[in-house]
């Protein structure tokens, strides 16, 4: 008896001591790759950072085996816990997520700020990774994550989530927030560069300042835009055929986002995109000829491209011809746009992007030069009777056509998509002009009065897409005359 309870002691003793070095064995292979034991299976630790890469945007591994990797593929076993920490190192919100195990980490905002996510992996096979920021995914932020083994017996999870997928609300209500005030982003249809006149080609600089910025969108109501140099649209640019632009970008130190330019005035891969998607806190150059005359569009190309237009990044840069442009008394810059929110049109507070409704092309909010009747009362257009004036018009959209109309008015000679070249249309009523595109029209004033801005596909008008020319100075009862009535609107 004594012999036997000896002998099992020496194998309890045994067993004991190769269960500690296996341990021991197995705690130093899992901490060189970032795996740690956990009292219910092991729990496989990732850092990963964001970055550009290429003119795209990345996770960048950190540390062990995808150190500086550019979207590792990560590798879990059914039943492991995985904890994945993400930084941002670009200044730029993100977020990570797995999608397949309901996994989705809050967002990193501001450079050096992190975020860790946790998830315990209950199915095998091979998944994905990525940002579900709108944009990001396309820009380059997926990766692979392979997981070894069965699903196992029981799991908790919600059916898979599809790759990319946005979830529409029940629709937009309206909110009757408090009444909030943000900054005065319309820009002023007035301020725009004059005639360059004859003259040599020569380089001229071109200076943007991405701003993230909150904006007033109508009486009571603000929205976060996107802009550049803090006004919608944004800069008016105005250089002459052979000129070559020089174009610095500058993406400001607190905006959430990466932003660029592309000039459709540019011949070249991306009208510049592909030489300025600039992180927060950077600045991008580049160097271009104009090539064509005409009035082009420029805007932000950084994805979702329609959703930094959405949120206003959209101008436009005239290329006079040499011989230049024939002389009116005055000039009028319009653009027209859209702005998708999750509150219905008419809320008041503070309003939010709605991703979803700008895939399905269904705006809460028309605008001209980026508010809600921005240039009704507060900036209206203005001239004389017996002056000519000019406008300059483009559509940023980024998805709908403007039937571009002047109540009350008869466009003398209308550019067709800013042909400056061409024969110029004549006695037109109302001009169509495409999401990118633009036109320029001319016309005399012979009777006073307010006329009003429109894109004829009228339903917007009250969506907050109207425009006031207010055109002073004697009465013309020869052309126009007869006794006011009440209800007409104009």
């Amino acid at each position: 008896m004594k012999v036997s309870i000896k002998f099992f002691s020496l194998l309890i003793a045994i067993s004991v001591l190769i269960t500690a070095c296996s341990g021991a064995a197995s705690s130093a292979n899992n901490e060189g790759n970032g795996v740690s034991a956990a009292a219910n299976g092991k729990t496989v630790k990732y850092s990963l950072t964001t970055g550009m890469v290429n003119g795209g945007m990345a996770f960048i591994g950190v540390g062990g085996g995808i150190d500086g990797v550019t979207n590792p593929t990560l590798s879990a076993a059914t039943g492991d816990t995985v904890e994945i920490t993400l930084t941002s190192g670009d200044g730029i919100e993100h977020d990570i997520s797995f999608p397949e195990f309901n996994a989705t980490s809050e967002h990193v905002t501001g450079k050096g700020s992190s975020t860790t996510l946790s998830f315990v992996v209950d199915k095998g096979g091979a998944f994905t990774y990525f940002c579900t920021l709108p944009g990001h995914r396309e820009a380059g932020m997926e990766g692979k994550f392979n997981v070894s083994g069965e699903a196992l017996a029981s799991t908790d999870s919600a059916a898979p989530v599809a790759s990319g997928q946005y979830v529409a609300a029940s629709g937009p209500v309206v909110v009757n927030g408090e009444a909030t005030t943000g900054a005065d982003i319309v820009h002023d249809p007035t301020d725009l560069p004059g005639p360059i006149g004859i003259r040599e080609p020569e380089t001229v600089r071109i200076d943007l300042e991405t701003v993230e910025i909150e904006g007033q969108l109508a009486d009571g109501t603000t929205f976060t835009y996107w802009t550049f140099n803090g006004k919608v649209p944004g800069p008016f640019f105005r250089v002459r055929v052979g000129d070559t632009i020089e174009v610095h970008l500058r993406n400001l130190t607190n905006s959430t986002m990466a932003h660029s330019v592309d000039f459709h005035a540019v011949t070249g891969p991306g009208g510049g995109a592909t030489m300025t998607q600039t992180p927060p806190g950077e600045e991008t150059v580049f160097t271009a000829k104009a090539l064509n005359p005409g009035l082009f569009v420029y805007h932000c190309a950084t994805p979702m491209v329609a959703q930094h237009i959405a949120n206003g990044m959209y101008g436009m840069i005239l290329v006079e011809p040499e011989e230049g442009l024939p002389a009116v008394d005055r000039e009028f810059y319009v653009m027209q746009g859209e702005l998708y929110t999750n509150e219905a049109f008419g809320s008041t507070g503070h309003l939010t992007e709605n991703v979803q409704a700008l895939l399905n092309e269904d705006p809460e909010y028309f605008v001209f030069n980026g508010a809600a009747n921005g240039l009704t009362e507060k900036k209206p257009l203005k001239a004389n009777v017996g002056e000519t004036v000019r406008i300059f018009f483009g559509v940023g959209g980024p998805n709908f056509t403007s039937s571009f109309h002047v109540i009350g008015e008869i466009f003398d000679r209308v550019y067709d998509q800013a042909s400056l070249t061409s024969p110029a249309l004549t006695n037109v009523q109302t001009t169509l002009v495409p999401p990118g595109g633009a036109t320029m029209v001319e016309f005399g004033l012979e009777v006073p009065g307010r006329y009003i801005l429109v894109d004829h596909a009228l339903a917007r008008l009250q969506r907050g897409l109207a425009g006031f020319l207010i055109v002073e100075g004697p009465d013309a009862p020869d052309i126009f005359n007869g006794t006011p009535t009440s209800g007409s609107g104009h």
